[in-house]
């Protein structure tokens, strides 16, 4: 895994945490579901560098990023391995995956790292809101689902980066009335195409501030997506 890694481009500091995260996502993947992907080539290519994909586009040096539901620490947590100024908090609804995550946190020492129990919903009616350069998903919900979750976590200038599957050109066009409401405009895409797999980075920039009354409690926002 170091290897594949190095000849992506990530220094031999970062691939050696990176092996460690490895370990302990397949140690904790017996107690837990963390991720149906358990094969080390796999998890360089489709965890590790699929993460690392907006780092090809984006300045990350220095910035504040929160990550959406981040399950397993993707993508935020191979953001931060590689690019270690980052102030990250890593969000998430289901406490054992957030015990995880503060797990391979202190294992790999990182600093300005915050794990956080919570739902995304009710984490946007915090200081949390519209308080981060850069909020990350690779969720599979819809965009329109997604950007009412993860815009009200970023500032006014900031963007929204969600990482989607290699064709999400009629999800991006259906969740355009969405993501206006909730002081968004989607300014661009980047496909990415990683081993014998291709993704596409949405960019949602926040143009102003999200309305007070979203996100809605998650029931309604499944039932009746903006």
């Amino acid at each position: 895994m170091k290897n594949i890694l190095i000849q992506n481009g990530v220094s031999e500091k970062a691939a050696e945490d990176f092996v460690l995260y490895k370990e302990l996502l397949l140690d904790w993947n017996g107690k837990i579901n963390l991720t149906a992907i358990t094969d080390e080539y796999e998890i360089a290519y489709k965890h590790f560098l699929d993460s690392l994909s907006p780092l090809k586009f984006t300045d990350f040096n220095g910035k504040s990023v929160i990550d959406v539901g981040t399950g397993a620490g993707f993508p935020g947590l191979p953001v931060k391995i590689a690019e270690p100024s980052v102030r990250l908090v890593l969000l998430d609804s289901l406490n054992k995956r957030v015990n995880f995550l503060k797990e391979v946190v202190s294992a790999l020492g990182l600093r300005d790292v915050d794990c956080i129990h919570q739902r995304a919903e009710e984490a946007a009616r915090t200081p949390l809101r519209e308080n981060f350069d850069f909020a990350l998903s690779r969720a599979v919900a819809d965009m329109s689902v997604l950007a009412e979750l993860c815009l009200p976590f970023v500032k006014v200038g900031g963007y929204f980066i969600a990482l989607k599957g290699p064709e999400p050109e009629a999800e991006v066009k259906k969740a355009e009335k969405a993501v206006k409401l909730l002081g968004g405009r989607t300014e661009k895409t980047e496909k990415i195409t990683i081993c014998d797999f291709t993704h596409t980075l949405v960019y949602i920039k926040k143009v102003r501030p999200t309305p007070k009354t979203y996100p809605r409690q998650y029931s309604k926002i499944k039932k009746l997506p903006l």
